[in-house]
């Protein structure tokens, strides 16, 4: 980067091994809105976005005064990267080629050669606040480009490299030269039947995949790529045998703060943990409450994970999937011939649980003629299989979890008021995510690594897909936004997540939320909500209204397949039929 860059307008074509033509593939990669002047101020490439986002074109200016292109007052005052070497987020008013305006942000360096002498500057230009699209705001070029850059050749061989690779490679520049993209950025990206090349020698542009760049001593960076095939107007003899690969080191995870799987910053949350971790020398049942998709199962698993018996059977019973007349069965078992079907004896959940913990989710939904049962075993640790009476007996944890009001069906008859106290010996109850808005960009981060590195994806988000996602009602909770984001990602044909890929719904609801950004983040150009108050969904209340509302629309978009509902809603189907059920739908 020490020399100007050959343009569009330079016929004169490099050596295959020149490394600058990559530079204009890479801007289509990253779409940043770029320019480079020589020492002279004179205009010797920009990049399309650039070209765009002003209305000139290369021919227009290149060779030309930079005041040409970048018009601006400030301007005219004097050129603070010359002066001062580097200029960040500089705010300007450019003049565009029909004569309007647009405000934008600017940041740029000079370039120097070996000896030290300016041989000219390159700037990067960003719409500014409410005008800003959903790019990254870049900063200077080599970032805004991806930090690292490899030209390979139609067998995907190194040609080309940016200066800073070998050391970040850990490999001489001659040993990195001619090296294969399999070998370096690993074969189920690069290897000769891998789709992933396939799909980019048929000139398809793939953009955040993740890969390990490996080293010497066989340990991999983890990067961020991007691939393109490069076409003739790249300035490059045999362009379309020649590839352009572009790496965005990741950061090493952040440490977050987390329990057994769970992920929080909050104080709810945390003190949740400590009674957990004090719950781990004693057998002591558990009641866990929350709404849908807030985590109950994570912290029953929690529970077992740090208690002696960890070593024990986890055993799951979902109270409110089994019908009731299965639901004994499943619970203690039985033996053949107690019921039509019976054809041979059966081993029931509690029984498996026998030195472990036993899970009863979603009791609050357990019939009323099984609860006197439950409460007998809770008692005693004792039971018969259906269709025996022989008792049996077992050592098992209990912990139970609901998303009902335990109390209010003890009012209405619908829940036993023994059997809730013999449950409430130790209550855990799980805020909803609306009330714990600090963890949410926490777990924003956490799901994107995670369902990222199962789909071999590195995306990050666009801001307007950002606010979108910390502001949302989140009325399914967690689960929700575990969703909203693997859909995104599904969806993602770039390397950023725009509002566009968040669901449907989320992205209408957020397409004008009353939010401006300025440099301090998202800031609201209105009063916030009532407490109460969704922002996508309007006044809730929790009321009735607004569920079937948001129910019904879901069954529809999906053809009334309530697994697909389900999923868009981000909840579980046993939770949809439930609301559904309540709901008379």
């Amino acid at each position: 980067m020490t020399r100007p860059i050959p343009t569009r307008s330079a016929r004169d074509a490099p050596p295959a091994e020149d490394p600058a033509p990559a530079l204009d593939a890479l801007a289509a990669l990253t779409d940043a809105a770029w320019f480079q002047v020589d020492r002279n101020r004179n205009v010797v490439s920009l990049s399309p976005a650039m070209a765009r986002l002003t209305g000139f074109s290369p021919d227009d200016v290149v060779g030309r005064s930079c005041i040409t292109l970048n018009r601006c007052e400030e301007c005219l005052r004097g050129c603070g990267v010359f002066d001062n070497g580097s200029v960040r987020d500089v705010p300007l008013s450019l003049y565009r080629a029909d004569g309007s305006t647009v405000d934008v942000i600017k940041s740029g360096t000079v370039l120097r050669d070996p000896d030290g002498t300016v041989a000219g500057a390159v700037e990067v230009v960003r719409l500014a606040k409410a005008q800003a699209s959903d790019g990254p705001a870049p900063g200077p070029l080599l970032a805004a480009v991806g930090r690292h850059w490899i030209v390979a050749d139609q067998d995907f061989r190194v040609v080309a490299h940016d200066t800073r690779l070998p050391a970040r490679a850990g490999l001489d520049s001659d040993d990195l030269r001619g090296r294969s993209l399999a070998s370096l950025l690993g074969p189920d990206l690069f290897g000769p039947d891998a789709e992933f090349r396939a799909g980019v020698q048929a000139g398809e542009r793939r953009e955040g995949w993740r890969a390990d760049l490996t080293g010497p001593d066989g340990a991999g960076l983890p990067v961020s790529l991007s691939v393109g095939r490069m076409d003739a107007s790249d300035g490059c003899l045999d362009a379309c045998d020649r590839y352009v690969v572009m790496l965005r080191p990741q950061e090493g995870s952040a440490e977050m703060p987390s329990f057994h799987g769970m992920v929080s910053r909050s104080a709810a949350l945390r003190r949740i943990f400590r009674v957990v971790e004090l719950l781990r020398d004693n057998d002591s049942t558990v009641l866990v409450t929350g709404e849908s998709g807030t985590g109950k199962e994570l912290v029953a698993r929690a529970i077992h994970a740090t208690s002696h018996r960890r070593d024990g059977p986890f055993v799951t019973v979902n109270c409110a999937a089994i019908p009731g007349e299965l639901l004994e069965s499943e619970l203690f078992g039985h033996v053949r011939g107690s019921f039509t079907g019976a054809v041979k004896d059966r081993t029931g959940r509690v029984e498996l649980a026998d030195g472990g913990t036993l899970f009863l989710d979603e009791i609050g939904d357990l019939a009323l003629s099984l609860q006197a049962k439950i409460l007998r075993f809770l008692q005693e640790r004792t039971f018969e299989r259906v269709g025996e009476s022989r008792t049996r007996s077992v050592d098992v944890r209990i912990v139970a979890a609901t998303h009902v009001n335990l109390v209010q069906a003890v009012s209405d008859r619908r829940f036993r008021e023994d059997l809730y106290y013999r449950l409430r010996v130790v209550p855990l109850h799980i805020p909803p995510l609306r009330e714990r808005r600090e963890d949410v960009e926490l777990l924003i981060r956490h799901f994107l690594e995670r369902i990222g590195r199962d789909r071999g994806r590195a995306l990050r988000l666009a801001p307007s897909a950002s606010r979108a996602l910390l502001t949302h009602d989140w009325p399914g909770n967690v689960r929700e936004l575990q969703s909203a984001l693997e859909y995104a990602m599904a969806v993602c044909e770039g390397q950023t997540i725009h509002l566009s890929d968040l669901p449907r719904e989320m992205a209408e609801a957020h397409q004008d939320g009353g939010w401006a950004t300025d440099a301090t983040g998202p800031t609201r150009t209105e009063p916030p909500p009532p407490p109460g108050t969704s922002l996508d969904h309007g006044p809730t209340d929790r009321g009735v209204r607004t569920d079937r509302d948001r129910i019904v629309d879901a069954l529809q978009r999906t053809g009334y397949r309530r697994e697909a509902a389900a999923a868009l809603l981000g909840m579980s189907r046993t939770t949809l039929w439930r609301r559904m059920k309540a709901l008379g739908l």
